[in-house]
């Protein structure tokens, strides 16, 4: 037998002995019980004992093994009790591995053999994005742009497989200079489809050997990011753009974002810009953005609304962002009035809403006819306009639209129910929602005020908001803590690779895949980790997606029976509280699911799963066929909960 195949009988003996040397922790003297009984069987057998006898005592403890392990977790719980609830001891280690061996045991009472482990795709697949096969929505009858749209039901998986990684993939620089300077090899986008691109950001950005540097003060639509942003500042009325947040400017959806930087520069001004753009097969705006390390996902203004809910964001910009506002009969501005909050603005930044004195100044000024007419049915005003720049305000009076003699009719309440993907609506959301609420009126942070609280009691209580946030406060000072200098420090598994000293962060984006209230987020923000975290909201769960934007986190609405709208390999970390056992009742498959959270997390990067045991076991069992490196740990508060800690491999072929 080769050395790869063990023999389970004596990898179940190795196991039992293991058990026995952690016992040995707790003083039990295994030497003193074992050794009378076996000077007495060397009496009897002799120094030689058959090889019928060697095998029946293997048999025996097998037994033993099935009896012990149909006991639940009280075994596990057994060996992991002594230690206080909050302190981790010299004894964590063993700890952490008695519980693997538990895991281990169960699978071989059962009788279950080891999954065979996953290979990797072919080269074809290394920037795979499920749902986005342009070729088979033609083949299916989609046209008029609803080919480029999400249509999960077209996209064949076929065989299950890894996705890999570039031949030349490097592990992305932290930050902040991962911001700024970018391997390129790490996204697909070549230097000649980078020159021949038409995007305004395409000076922000200088190809050197095997990097990509984004240079902010370098061109934009104008003088640069920075004199672009502090322009649309003070064209609301500020004196500079750092006064964003005291004017309510919180959150911001950049449509067609280019290549990040004016979103890169909101980061910088501690607000939340999340890009969305098409799905693009190379030179991803969204793939760019995401590597480095700033939020986006993709998004279309085609067919559907975007899985955000109703009043979620303070400022809606376009720079050339490619799309025709006024086609489809100013569909797409009910779509952003939909997503802005009362008060909010939308920014428009085209060189064809110019006039000019050129052959194209009439078509340029049906355009501005075209839309200051729509817009003035959705009760926006233009409140400024500076050289290729527009700035409109959606109102702050919900009863406005009800009193324009051409105005649009209003929304059902069920159309604001759960938006996800659903077909776009001529009809004015929200108007009647408690959520109705001015920009300029809340609170700036994520610090929300007893009133702003009560707007979402439909889904929730305040104490439980609370009591979410008190347990993540809790879960970075204690088990968080364990990670910490795992994660949040230089990496050492890679010698040879020169990485900047802390606190330059191992870590720039979190997957919260199942955020409840935004609590581990809130969490982040107390302890000062430059990270930032995208919060996901199941789409059959409670909706709290509306109290996590409110706080000006990013987040989103998904179904994780579905792939998520992003390329490979663009969050640093996966967290998931509970969500296996909230999927359980799903039509999901599990293995799909972790395919999925392997695609999209980068290589060494890492994921957190907080669940009940039952669902622990099963998701390790998957996770060995994915290559990951896992640990169990025990919460040690009194219940079954316990958290898979994983680490993906930098697998090459």
């Amino acid at each position: 037998m080769s050395n790869g195949q063990r023999n389970p009988l004596i990898l179940t003996g190795s196991i039992f002995l293991l058990r026995m040397k952690i016992r040995t922790q707790k003083k039990l003297s295994c030497s003193t019980l074992v050794s009378p009984w076996f000077n007495k069987l060397s009496v009897f057998l002799g120094r030689g004992p058959p090889l019928s006898w060697l095998l029946l005592c293997f048999l025996s403890i097998v037994a033993l093994i099935a009896v012990l392990g149909s006991s639940t977790s009280n075994t596990l719980d057994f060996v992991t009790s002594s230690s206080k609830p909050d302190i981790y001891s010299s004894y964590r280690r063993l700890k952490e591995q008695a519980a693997v061996d538990y895991l281990e045991l169960r699978t071989l009472s059962l009788g279950t053999t080891r999954p065979k482990e996953l290979d990797l795709c072919g080269k074809e697949r290394e920037n795979f994005v499920p749902c986005y096969n342009v070729s088979a929505n033609l083949l299916a009858g989609f046209k008029e742009g609803e080919e480029f749209d999400r249509h999960c039901g077209m996209s064949g998986l076929g065989d299950r497989c890894l996705v890999r990684p570039p031949k030349d993939y490097k592990i992305p620089l932290r930050w902040p200079a991962g911001r700024d300077v970018i391997w390129s090899a790490n996204v697909k986008i070549t230097k000649d489809q980078f020159l021949s691109s038409g995007s305004m950001t395409k000076r922000l950005m200088l190809l050197e050997e095997n990097q990509i540097a984004f240079h902010s003060e370098d061109g934009l639509v104008f003088d640069g990011v920075k004199d672009y942003s502090r322009q649309i500042a003070e064209m609301i009325g500020l004196g500079t753009d750092s006064e964003f947040l005291q004017a309510g400017v919180q959150s911001v959806l950049d449509v067609g974002c280019g290549f990040g930087s004016f979103g890169a520069h909101l980061v910088s001004l501690k607000l939340m810009a999340v890009c969305v753009a098409v799905y693009e097969a190379t030179g991803s705006q969204v793939q760019l953005a995401l590597e480095r390390g700033l939020p986006a996902m993709i998004g279309n203004f085609i067919s559907r609304q975007l899985p955000y809910p109703s009043l979620s964001f303070d400022m809606v910009h376009c720079a050339q962002c490619g799309i025709i506002w006024d086609k489809k009969e100013g569909i797409f501005l009910i779509e952003v009035d939909r997503l802005l909050k009362p008060g909010g603005y939308f920014v428009l930044t085209s060189p064809e809403s110019k006039p000019r004195g050129s052959s194209s100044s009439r078509k340029n000024k049906n355009l501005l006819k075209v839309m200051e007419e729509f817009t003035e049915k959705i009760c926006w005003s233009l409140i400024a306009q500076q050289d290729e720049t527009f700035i409109w305000q959606k109102t702050v009076d919900a009863h406005c639209y009800t009193s324009r003699k051409h105005g649009l009719p209003l929304c059902k309440e069920e159309h604001d129910a759960v938006p996800y993907y659903h077909p776009l609506v001529s009809c004015i959301s929200a108007t009647n929602s408690k959520r109705w609420i001015s920009i300029q009126n809340r609170s700036s942070g994520s610090q929300l005020s007893s009133a702003e609280l009560e707007v979402h009691g439909k889904y929730f209580q305040p104490e439980d908001f609370y009591e979410d946030l008190q347990v993540w406060r809790s879960a970075l000072k204690n088990f968080w803590s364990l990670l910490t200098p795992l994660i949040f420090s230089d990496h050492p598994k890679r010698p040879g690779d020169e990485d900047p000293l802390p606190p330059f962060n191992m870590i720039r984006n979190v997957m919260d895949m199942n955020a409840h209230y935004g609590g581990l987020n809130a969490a982040f923000l107390e302890e000062k980790k430059s990270v930032w975290v995208m919060n996901v909201v199941p789409v059959n769960a409670r909706n709290t997606l509306p109290l996590i934007l409110h706080q000006g986190f990013a987040g989103v609405l998904h179904d994780w029976c579905e792939p998520f709208p992003t390329y490979p390999r663009t969050y640093d970390m996966l967290h998931a509280n509970g969500l296996l056992s909230h999927l359980s009742s799903e039509r999901c498959d599990l293995m799909d699911l972790f395919l999925e959270m392997d695609r999209i997390l980068r290589p060494e990067g890492w994921v957190v799963i907080s669940d009940k045991l039952g669902a622990i076991e099963m998701a390790r069992m998957v996770v060995t066929q994915m290559q990951w490196e896992a640990r169990v740990i025990d919460l040690q508060n009194g219940s079954d909960q316990r958290l898979l800690v994983c680490q993906k491999p930098f697998l090459k072929k």
